[in-house]
C-alpha cells in the first residue's frame, strides 16, 4: 500500500541493481499460516511467514507495476537510496536475503497466492 501511490503515478522502480532477493506474502497467506501454525502440532521451530517463491526487486517492480498497469522504466541508484534512507539502504533496501517457508510447507500449508503476480494481482483488485 506504501508503494502504490508512487507506481500508480508511473514513479515505480528498482533499487540499487534490482538483484536483491525480496521475501513476500500476502495478507490472506499470511493471516492463514498463523491460523495453520496455531493449530497444528507438528509445527514446531522457527516458521518463515514467507511465500513460496522469493523474487529480485526487479521482478518485484515489474509485478507490481503489471499488477497496476503502470510502466516501471525508472531505476534508484545506491546512492540515492543512501542519500534518503541512511544506513537503512545497505541493511535493508539494497541487500537482499531468500528466505523460503520450508516449515510451513513441510507441514503440509497450502499458499494461495504461490507468484508474487498472483499475491498482488488479488492485493490490487481486493484490498
Amino acid at each position: 500500500s506504501r508503494l502504490r501511490p508512487l507506481f500508480t503515478l508511473g514513479a515505480g522502480g528498482r533499487l540499487g541493481s534490482g538483484r536483491q532477493y525480496m521475501s513476500w506474502i500476502s495478507l490472506e497467506d499470511q493471516v492463514r499460516a498463523l491460523l495453520f501454525a496455531l493449530t497444528h502440532e507438528t509445527l514446531s521451530g522457527p516458521v518463515n511467514l514467507t511465500g513460496p517463491a522469493p523474487v529480485t526487486n526487479v521482478e518485484f517492480t515489474t509485478a507490481l507495476g503489471r499488477a497496476l498497469h503502470r510502466p516501471t522504466p525508472l531505476a534508484v541508484p545506491g546512492f540515492a537510496v543512501r542519500a534518503a534512507v541512511g544506513e537503512f539502504a545497505d541493511e535493508g533496501l539494497l541487500v537482499g536475503q531468500r528466505v523460503i517457508p520450508a516449515a510451513l510447507e513441510r507441514a503440509g500449508f497450502a499458499f494461495h497466492h504461490n507468484t508474487i503476480g498472483e499475491a498482488l494481482g488479488y492485493a490490487v483488485n481486493h484490498g
